[in-house]
């Protein structure tokens, strides 16, 4: 499985399903880090096949 985790959410997280065997990126492991932008995420998302896991309401939009 591939995952995202947004910035709303604790690395710590990510590092608990990379050790679960699944594919984990966290925002702040990209070169703009949290400041990566929503669209950007959907769309890196999407290209990768990754769900995306956020505490973000309004990332949709």
């Amino acid at each position: 499985m591939k995952i995202w985790v947004d910035a709303q959410l604790p690395v710590r997280l990510a590092r608990v399903l990379q050790s679960a065997g699944c594919d984990t990126i966290h925002t702040k492991d990209l070169p703009r880090r949290n400041a990566t932008p929503d669209s950007e995420i959907n769309l890196l998302s999407i290209q990768e096949s990754r769900i995306v896991i956020t505490k973000d309401r309004d990332f949709l939009d």
